[in-house]
Formats: C-alpha cells, structure tokens, sequence
C-alpha cells in the first residue's frame, strides 16, 4: 500500500509542477526580451530556444487538461460502477459465509435443544425454528440481489428469471420475459448491467407503479443487445437528470448505459405506464456475428 501511494503521489507532484514551470518559463522569456529590447540587442540562440520550451510546456500543459476533462466522466462512471459491484459482492460474501453460517449454526442448535424440551415448551421451539428459517431465507435472497452469482452459471436469460420468480412471487403482478434468440457470449460487463437495470425496474415498479403487469424482452440485433422493459402502472414524468431530480434508481441505470457507450430511452406518462428501453453495442470483434437475428428454441 505504502509504495502505491508514494508513487501515486509523485505522479500527482509531476502534474502540479507543470504549470509552474510553464509559468517560470514564460515569465523567463517575458524578461529577456524586455532586457533586449530595451538595450536594442539582437536575439541569442539560447534566448530562441527558451521561447521553444515556454512554448511546448504550454502546449504540453493544455493537452493534458484537454485530455483530462475529456476522459473524465467516462472514467468516473466506470470507476464507481466498479466499486459499487466490488461493495455489493464484499456485502454478499459477508451475509452468505458469515450471517448465513451463524444462522445456520443457531438452527442446529436449535434442533438439539428441541429434542430435549418437554412437550408444553415445543410450540415456542417450532415458532423459533421458522423464524430462523424465514430469516436465513431472507439472507440469501439479499446475499442474490447484491451478488447474483448465477449469471456466470446459469447464463443472463435463466438469471433473471430466477430473479423475477422470486421477487414476484407475493405479489399480483402478472410478468412475462420473452427472448427467442440464444444469449450465449453475450460479455459479463453487458449482462450485469442488463440484470441490474431490469432488477431496479421491477423494484421501481413493485414500490411506487402499482402496476398489474410487466413486459420484459431482451433481443439480438445488428446495433447491440437490446433490453425493454414495459409496465402498465400509473407511470411518472421523466426528467433528463434524474440525478439532480433524487431520482437514483433512473441514474443508475443512465450511469450503467453510459460506462458502455450504449443508449438508454425511458417514456412514461401519468396514468399511461412506463417503457424503458436500452442498448448495448456489440464489441468490434462480435459486431458482425451479432448481426445474425436468427431465433432458435429455447
């Protein structure tokens, strides 16, 4: 960590000294010719080649803030999209390995004493163990949402599913998820941003939509993998910085489209429901193959 940071620094302390020394340079360079010419002296060679360096160090100067504004959102939308899933599977692991296991532990203790318990105490055992149990389960389904692991298993299509059967299975929404064509080789980056923005929509949906059904489609086309997600509830109005507006759920998704140079659409009206549509280009060396839209079986 220590030669991280003292290096991190020298890099920084590079950086800052760069506009100084342009500074100093051009200051130099100001004096000289000032001494020149009021002592109507010709100009040296070595006075020449001071104005050259004042010159490049300027320029140097402002194609590094050039370059550093210009990189700058992209690289901030990355970085934190970077460590949001990085906090998310260290927050899994901690409730599956930990939480979960001590839960665990609490339940088989909980079995031993019940055998040694008499008769009129084995209700209160019986309404323990399905505390514990309903808790353990509600465990795993958060230890799900903040690290669906099954993505890399299971493939995208199966792991929303899974995801939409259990977080829709007390509620009266009727769903469906509909994609005819094969997702095989679709890249990591792409499928979790496409489980995470669908996982915000329903959850969007289910805490402030009221809606009674929910349309979900994910589709090959020759642009990129395209995702839409359509629900009938009383709708909202959009606002084109959803951020500024509190709204962190719709920002989160325009932060994910944008980290991969995709476009993300949301048409909403109140009463009329709400459509969100996104797509994420292909890589270079997919695009042409992702341009077959055959179907095939699932």
């Amino acid at each position: 960590m220590l030669p991280r940071l003292k290096t991190s620094l020298r890099c920084w302390s590079r950086v800052a000294l760069l506009p100084w020394a342009t500074a100093a340079l051009c200051v130099a360079s100001l004096v000289a010719n000032l001494v020149l010419y009021f002592t109507q002296q010709a100009i040296p060679a070595s006075l020449l080649a001071l104005q050259l360096a004042a010159t490049l160090a300027t320029v140097a100067y402002l194609a590094l803030g050039a370059r550093s504004i210009s990189l700058r959102p992209a690289e901030l939308a990355e970085r934190m999209l970077k460590v949001q899933e990085d906090e998310r599977q260290h927050l899994s692991r901690e409730l599956h390995d930990d939480i979960g296991q001590m839960l665990t532990a609490a339940k088989l203790q909980l079995q031993w004493l019940q055998r040694r318990m008499p008769d009129e105490l084995q209700s209160h055992c019986n309404t323990l163990r399905s505390t514990l149990d309903d808790t353990l389960g509600n465990v795993r389904d958060v230890s799900a949402l903040l690290n669906p692991r099954q993505l890399a298993s299971l493939g995208l299509e199966a792991s929303l599913r899974a995801h939409l059967v259990r977080t829709l299975a007390n509620s009266d929404v009727h769903w469906s998820l509909a994609c005819n064509q094969r997702l095989g080789g679709i890249d990591e980056a792409v499928a979790m941003a496409v489980f995470r923005i669908t996982q915000e929509a329903v959850t969007n949906m289910l805490r402030h939509a009221q809606a009674g059904n929910l349309i979900i489609q994910l589709q090959r086309t020759p642009e990129g993998l395209a995702l839409s997600i359509q629900d009938d509830g009383c709708g909202f109005v959009p606002t084109r910085h959803p951020a500024a507006a509190g709204q962190r759920g719709l920002a989160g998704m325009q932060e994910r489209v944008t980290a991969l140079q995709g476009s993300l659409d949301i048409t909403s009206q109140r009463g009329l429901g709400t459509r969100i549509e996104a797509v994420f280009p292909w890589p270079a060396r997919t695009q042409q193959r992702a341009g077959s839209t055959n179907t095939h079986d699932l």
